[in-house]
This record gives structure tokens, C-alpha cells and sequence, in this order.
């Protein structure tokens, strides 16, 4: 049920199999934390937002980075492994900004987690890299920075208790009086789903936005989708809007992936 977005059955099932485990004197801690997730799903199918998905490519897992084709005012997207070749560290994915002075990018701590870190450009180098402050790094995977020209905002995916499954992408802003990041939000559907969702990045110039999900893909492939942003946040109105039709938009079971590689797309 939760797969396919039926949240309200998996809350009703959910809910019965954790009265049968008390019945049965069973502990239920573990289908009570799962029960939050189901009821988290059932409150984002609430507040899907309504933004235009113009498309979508298939890509493999490992390049998935080739399909975002964001402009330099944008900065740059990369690779942990190809950014830091030789390092002998492990991490996720790298934004430069645009400026080339300042480093987000994700790297694996020693309690083998994925924290968020950053750097900044120095006259001689690139300063140590330290973790972002606040609670983007908390007892969750962070990973996929990405932050907007405005320098403050910052886009990432996390796993962890507000995440609907998987990863999730968040949103969160640098507050400059208190030197830290506010409380992430969770932006919630069709970005996010049961499965993993990641990367998102916008090119304001171009006004073109991209996120990343495997959902109805085999393991070694992604679905990039292709959206323009909008300027504020608008979602349908739950009580009007067909709930077969709801749970289409919110899946993006309308959009139809075609194959990256076989698809040329204009050159910058």
C-alpha cells in the first residue's frame, strides 16, 4: 500500500498489525516507527506541489551526474572520487559555486556516516574541511549538497525519521546572526517519494530545475527529472483534486523516462 501510494489502507493496516502485536504481548517498537513514516506519507500526499516536470532521462547510477545540464553561473557538480582523486577518503557528490571559492561535498566520518561538509577558498589552497553546523548532519547520511546563488540556501538528501523512505531531499538556509543552518524542511512531493530521491539542483539563469530518484528503476539505474521551479511553492488543493489523479502527480507516473543515451541534448 505504501508503495503505491495508498498511505490512508497502509496507516489502517499498519495500525491493526500493531494491535495484533499487543494482543500477542509482542514488542511493537519497531512497527510504531514505521507506522510515523507511513503517517509522514500520508500527510505530504496532502501538499503535493504543482510543478511542471518537462522531462526525464534514464542514466546509470554511477554518471548520473551527466544528465544535469546546468550553466557555470550555477557552479559546478562532480563527483567525490573525481574531485578528490587520490585522497583516499570516501564520499558522496561536490558543488563548487560559481565564484570557485567556496567547496560543499559529502564524506564518510568515522562512525561511517555521510556528513555534509565545506571549504573555502584560501590565498594558498582550500581551508579544512569542517562540517556544516546545525542539525543537517545529525544522526542521518547527508549527502548531495547544492546551494543557490543567493549563497544561503541550501538544497541536500538525507536519510533518517523525516525522510518517507530512503533519502529525501531538504531544504534549509544559512542563518548569518546565529552562524547556523535553520531547521531542515523536507520538500516533500512529487520530489520526494517511498523510494530514494537526491541531487537537486537549479540553473536560475536558465530557470530549469533537475532532482534524481530510482523509483520504478533496476539497481544500477536513475531517473533524472527535468522540472522548471517555481517561484513559490504551490500545491493542489487535496480535497478537490481526483485522488487517482493526485497520486499520479505525485509519483510523476505521467511522465514517460527516455533513454540518455540516446537522446542529444543543446550544447551550452
Amino acid at each position: 500500500y505504501y508503495d503505491m501510494y495508498r498511505f490512508e489502507d497502509a496507516v489502517d493496516n499498519y495500525e491493526q498489525h500493531i494491535e495484533w502485536l499487543e494482543k500477542k504481548k509482542r514488542p511493537t517498537e519497531a512497527a510504531e516507527s514505521e507506522l510515523e513514516i507511513i503517517k509522514q506519507g500520508a500527510r505530504m500526499i496532502k501538499g503535493v506541489e504543482d510543478v511542471a516536470v518537462i522531462d526525464s532521462f534514464v542514466v546509470d547510477r554511477r554518471n548520473f551526474l551527466e544528465a544535469y545540464k546546468t550553466g557555470p553561473e550555477s557552479g559546478t557538480l562532480s563527483l567525490y572520487a573525481d574531485y578528490f582523486k587520490g585522497n583516499g577518503r570516501t564520499g558522496g557528490t561536490v558543488y563548487e559555486t560559481e565564484l570557485g571559492n567556496k567547496l560543499y561535498y559529502s564524506e564518510l566520518q568515522e562512525d561511517s556516516t555521510l556528513n555534509i561538509m565545506s571549504r573555502s577558498k584560501l590565498s594558498d589552497g582550500w581551508s579544512k574541511g569542517t562540517p556544516l553546523p546545525g542539525s543537517i548532519n545529525e544522526g542521518v547520511n547527508a549527502n548531495y549538497p547544492f546551494v543557490m546563488a543567493d549563497g544561503v540556501t541550501l538544497y541536500y538528501a538525507a536519510d533518517g525519521p523525516e525522510s518517507m523512505g530512503g533519502t529525501d531531499i531538504f531544504v534549509t538556509r544559512y542563518n548569518t546572526n546565529t552562524d547556523t543552518y535553520l531547521v531542515p524542511e523536507n520538500v516533500g512531493m512529487p520530489f520526494n517519494s517511498p523510494y530514494n530521491d537526491y541531487m537537486y539542483a537549479v540553473d536560475e539563469y536558465n530557470n530549469l530545475g533537475w532532482f534524481a530518484s530510482d523509483r520504478y528503476q533496476p539497481a544500477d539505474k536513475v531517473c533524472v527529472y527535468v522540472f522548471i521551479p517555481n517561484a513559490s511553492k504551490q500545491v493542489y488543493d487535496y480535497d478537490t483534486t481526483d485522488k487517482d489523479r493526485l497520486v499520479r502527480l505525485a509519483s510523476l507516473k505521467d511522465i514517460s523516462p527516455v533513454s540518455y543515451t540516446h537522446l542529444t541534448l543543446p550544447t551550452k
